[in-house]
């Protein structure tokens, strides 16, 4: 495939999902995944909070029972060889494991100073990126923290892009469901780049770029959109509140060179 895949000759490029991810992170000089319900607004929430993530693919969809079972004993045999703990699902949480993707949970759990966060999506963007490069963690409460690192690191012209992936969920099938929250999320970040200069956006993240500026009510919007809806019918909006606070978080995560997201 040619260099139109990867949106080549811009500073800012955007795409959809871990499918593509490696694609385009291989390209870019520096990755970012957004994805604002949930693992990238955990993730800030945790490095506020001083606490080093380290990112676990765990599968989504229709994996088997026995797939899902050896998912989540590799996950808790990483977390003992990183000498973390682990988060559990969301429904899962327990005195004992209170810490999950669920950005409320993340907020009010004891401090541990590495934990392990399984997560299908924005996991699987961190995980496809080289072990080499920067990855940035964005989400709706850190556009501006996240513009302003990344222009002072001198991210975002056509010799080193900025790669920005919305991370999307999965339609039950397992197949890539575009998410309204990420769309803005990635948008909101787009959009902070081009006014701090950096450039040219590709086609691709120009429409990012126009959803979020062209959308009066960011709150209401997530909150309306799908993942918001099943997130409150399943007794977790608080997390839909946590990720639409606003910009108001002055924490980058970035990982490092042990592959966990810390304050950059």
């Amino acid at each position: 495939m040619g260099d139109w895949t990867v949106q080549s000759g811009n500073g800012i490029r955007f795409e959809w999902g871990p499918a593509r991810a490696g694609r385009l992170a291989g390209e870019a000089a520096c990755p970012i995944v957004v994805d604002v319900l949930s693992f990238s607004t955990a993730v800030s929430v945790a490095a506020e909070r001083g606490i080093r993530v380290l990112p676990f693919w765990l599968p989504d969809g229709p994996a088997t029972t026995a797939e899902r079972a050896a998912s989540e004993k590799a996950a808790a045999v990483y977390a003992r060889q990183s000498g973390a703990r682990l988060a559990v699902a969301r429904h899962a949480v327990t005195p004992d494991s209170p810490w999950s993707l669920s950005p409320a949970h993340m907020r009010r759990a004891p401090f541990v100073a590495r934990l392990v966060l399984p997560s299908p999506n924005g996991a699987a963007i961190a995980a496809a990126a080289p072990p080499h490069l920067r990855v940035v963690a964005a989400c709706l409460r850190n556009i501006t923290a996240v513009g302003s690192w990344l222009t002072a690191c001198g991210y975002g012209s056509p010799a080193h892009p900025v790669a920005v992936i919305a991370a999307g969920e999965r339609w039950p099938d397992g197949r890539l469901r575009p998410a309204l929250e990420d769309l803005l999320g990635a948008g909101g970040l787009i959009s902070d780049l081009h006014a701090q200069g950096a450039g040219p956006l590709s086609a691709e993240a120009a429409a990012a770029r126009a959803a979020y500026e062209g959308t009066a009510d960011l709150t209401r919007a997530v909150a309306a959109g799908v993942s918001g809806r099943v997130l409150a019918t399943r007794g977790f909006v608080h997390d839909v509140a946590i990720a639409t606070e606003g910009d108001i978080c002055a924490v980058v995560p970035v990982r490092d060179g042990d592959g966990a997201f810390s304050p950059g």
